[in-house]
């Protein structure tokens, strides 16, 4: 694993960008312009989705997915030019925050430059055609990494961008294979050694289904051997099926914190409740109130944090990757404070530093305890709009709710929560 990763790391929020939809222009350029909003959520690192190229054979959509690459070392035309882009990482720097661009070695799209330079470096099946571990994967063409040719060349485009950003997001990392990654992080660092290296991890069915077909993938605690953090969706699927009312909230809570007894003490796993490739987050809970309880929730269990842009005022409709789809920035909803809040308690050392655990409780409330030393923080947060007495092993007395300023007490060992979400310290 990436046995030098600091749990300082746990600090970091993430705002992820789709260049092609954040703007009205759609460029690297006009994304400036938004920087010091961003930077007022509390974000740490804005990420980029790929900003290449897409490929034109087999595409998906008008314009195709950015996942879909046709050239790894140069930049989208439509999003501006290679000088636009280290013009963006410095006006990042400028406004006190780091880039982090998405790496796609797993694939390239079917007329990429390295298909028509290097045809042995892709997988091939018994009768030399192009293969595929995901058949739904129809734009791309998938690399085979036992050619060495591909490891030098991978790292090498790896080198270039790592002289202008702070950190790589590796799209589907674990169907790379481990030692690729160990091999890159080693020599990248040798150019710049700040790196972060986050990894698109994925579910327990997906690893069986590839593994089951003879490929490499890695699980979560192998991942962890090259990355210093890497998506919470081992957990995703519970969490999907606790949201839509299929299991108890007591099977999510078991699943969280079972995190704590299988992956590294230094162990990091990147929370979001949304993504690109997910619905959103409003649009999985479209009540308000609980929305901003899951808001609260997500970002006070323990790692970093990801902002999908939109996520913060609420927006229902996913954007196409495959089409243009610009974000509608005019909601009724506005997240931003809560967001900035959470954040700003994420930086004391209690919750990057202190022992973890999460309760199930009645009426589908949650509570998540922080301890360090004397001091104990715990969040309450009602996930599914439902008022409720809490148990709490606190002295009775008025405590300050650290999100809103508010006062709220301990009465008799209950504490009352109605709708808003809790944080409370002793």
């Amino acid at each position: 694993m990436a046995y030098q990763t600091n749990i300082n790391l746990r600090k970091i929020q993430i705002y992820s960008v789709f260049t092609r939809n954040h703007t009205q222009e759609g460029t690297l350029k006009s994304l400036e312009g938004d920087l010091e909003r961003i930077k007022n959520l509390g974000t740490d690192y804005i990420w980029l989705l790929p900003i290449n190229p897409s490929g034109v054979v087999d595409r998906k959509g008008q314009v195709g997915s950015p996942y879909a690459i046709s050239d790894y070392r140069t930049i989208d035309k439509s999003q501006g030019t290679w000088e636009d882009f280290e013009h963006l990482v410095k006006a990042i720097h400028a406004h006190g925050m780091k880039a982090m661009i998405d790496i796609v070695y797993n694939h390239t799209s079917c007329d990429s430059v390295l298909l028509k330079k290097h045809p042995e470096w892709f997988l091939h099946d018994d009768d030399g055609n192009l293969h595929n571990k995901n058949p739904e994967w129809t734009d791309v063409a998938e690399l085979d990494y036992s050619e060495q040719g591909l490891w030098d060349y991978q790292i090498e485009t790896l080198k270039m961008y790592a002289k202008v950003v702070d950190g790589f997001r590796c799209d589907v990392a674990p169907q790379v294979p481990i030692h690729f990654w160990e091999k890159a992080r080693q020599e990248v660092s040798e150019v710049n050694d700040n790196i972060l290296w986050l990894a698109e991890s994925t579910g327990g069915d997906y690893i069986k289904a590839i593994r089951n077909k003879g490929y490499w993938i890695s699980s979560d605690s192998e991942i962890y051997r090259a990355f210093d953090f890497a998506y919470d969706y081992d957990i995703d699927q519970i969490y999907r099926s606790y949201a839509k009312g299929q299991i108890p909230l007591s099977r999510y809570v078991e699943a969280l914190n079972q995190q704590e007894l299988i992956y590294p003490a230094n162990y990091i796993k990147m929370r979001g409740l949304e993504n690109h490739d997910q619905v959103r987050a409003h649009h999985l809970f479209p009540n308000e109130n609980d929305l901003i309880n899951w808001t609260a929730f997500s970002a006070f269990q323990k790692g970093s944090t990801l902002i999908y842009a939109g996520q913060e005022v609420g927006m229902k409709h996913t954007p196409d990757l495959f089409n243009v789809d610009k974000l509608n920035w005019k909601t009724d909803m506005d997240l931003s404070s809560l967001i900035k809040r959470l954040h700003e308690l994420s930086q004391d050392e209690i919750q990057y530093k202190g022992s973890y655990d999460i309760e199930a409780l009645d009426d589908d409330v949650v509570k998540v305890t922080f301890k360090l030393g004397c001091k104990t923080r715990i969040g309450i947060f009602t996930l599914k709009g439902k008022a409720s007495h809490v148990k709490m092993d606190l002295p009775d007395a008025k405590y300050t709710n650290l999100i809103t300023e508010n006062s709220v007490e301990i009465h008799h060992g209950l504490l009352s929560i109605d709708y808003d979400p809790i944080i409370i310290e002793h």
